[in-house]
Formats: structure tokens, sequence, C-alpha cells
């Protein structure tokens, strides 16, 4: 099995549309079948997981996603990638205590990349227009099995 598509709650298709074409992910499908069904397909750069936003999908707050992660093997390259693009980006951080600071806390979170560069360690966060929240985790080295 594989995660095909993670459904992003919306509150205007086109420009949401706008937003993740401006970042540079790919747009794979844009089906206005009626008033009533209008569903957008985005990728990002490098993933095979992609989002689907539009009309007549299951119903979800516009903004009530929170934590979708990113793998990328650059943290410092992506988020300057994404700052390149127009998003507002947060810093990258990493957790205090030398653990992973994936922990909704901020207390938790130190400022720059792991010290040590540790895979799963480096996080930065952006927003879409919506108020979706992604994050972006350093993975250079994936865990035994995954």
């Amino acid at each position: 099995m594989k995660l095909e598509a993670v459904v992003v709650p919306v509150t205007d298709v086109d420009r949401s549309k706008q937003f993740y074409k401006g970042l540079g992910w790919r747009e794979d499908a844009d089906f206005l079948v009626d008033e009533g069904f209008h569903i957008v397909q985005m990728t990002p750069p490098g993933s095979t997981c992609s989002i689907h936003f539009g009309v007549g999908l299951p119903p979800a707050p516009p903004g009530s996603i929170a934590g979708m992660f990113l793998a990328v093997t650059d943290i410092e390259a992506a988020r300057a990638e994404l700052l390149d693009h127009g998003a507002q980006v947060s810093e990258i951080y990493h957790d205090a205590g030398g653990g992973l600071a994936v922990r909704a806390d901020p207390a938790t979170h130190a400022p720059g990349p792991d010290p040590e560069r540790r895979s799963y360690a480096s996080y930065a966060t952006f927003d879409d227009p919506d108020g979706n929240t992604f994050v972006l985790q350093e993975l250079t080295t994936r865990l035994p099995g995954r």
C-alpha cells in the first residue's frame, strides 16, 4: 500500500491552486464536473503522494489540517526555495533536548537545524492561504525498514 493523496480543505479553489503552483508543485488534474464537484490534484516536487482540494469532497473546516510532513534532504535549501516562491516559512528549529521536535510544544524547540544534522530532527513549517500547516522535516537516512 502507498498513500496516494491527502484531502486538504480550502475556501477558494483557484486561490489554492495558484498558491501551490507558485510553490512549484505539479498540477496533475483539475476536474470541474459541475457547481457541486470540482477537484484539483497537486503534487510536491519529487513526491509520489499528492493533495486534493476542491468542492464536493469530504467536508472539513478549511485550515483544519495540521502537520502534513514533507520530507526534504536539505532543510535549508528547501526552506530557501519555498521563500523564493513566496511562502512564509518559519525559521528552522530542532529539539532543545536532543530528541525529535515533532512535538507541538514550541518550548522544546531550539533555533537552527539539529547540531548533529541527524535525520528526522530538523524542522520548519509553513501554512497555505487557509491555514493548513505543512512541516518540512529533514530526512537524509531513513530508519531501518522504511
